[in-house]
């Protein structure tokens, strides 16, 4: 399989996404972020264009593009767990830090959360203050709470 990177900016209601992927998985997927791989397009990039483009129209709640995770064994098993919090509903960290068998590990969490490449695939937006407060959101509290309302409003 072709194990060579290439790139495709997505245009979302929530401004461009930079995707980038090689011919088995999806490495990539960021708001505001600029990557230094050539533009192009194999069929993990055509797949994961779709994929958005239904999940922005609410017809897509689970995604199934390939994906390629790039962490920490810790960071890895958040983002594991982060996939399995139900479209539409939402978890604390202080949840997903005992779902992974480290309860005291929330501030570990938000920054696993933090280093999440492949935004609203891992849906870390899905994340939220113990107290119910949205918490944070690298690229900006107004798209966290645009996806939790999308996701509420198809439910």
């Amino acid at each position: 399989m072709n194990k060579t990177l290439k790139s495709l900016l997505i245009e979302t209601p929530l401004g461009p996404m930079h995707a980038a992927a090689d011919g088995e998985a999806l490495w990539h997927l960021e708001f505001d972020s600029q990557l230094d791989i050539p533009e192009g397009r194999n069929p993990i990039l055509t797949s994961i264009e779709k994929e958005l483009k239904a999940y922005f129209a609410k017809k897509l709640t689970r995604f199934e593009t390939p994906l390629k995770l790039h962490g920490t064994p810790f960071q890895e098993r958040v983002w594991q767990e982060l996939r399995e919090i139900p479209y539409g509903e939402t978890r604390s960290y202080v949840e997903i830090a005992d779902r992974i068998g480290h309860s005291r590990a929330y501030r570990a969490v938000g920054n696993a959360n933090g280093c999440n490449a492949l935004m609203i695939i891992i849906p870390c937006h899905r994340v939220i203050a113990a107290d119910g407060s949205l918490g944070g959101y690298g690229c900006g509290l107004d798209r966290k709470q645009f996806l939790l309302d999308l996701e509420r409003k198809t439910r």
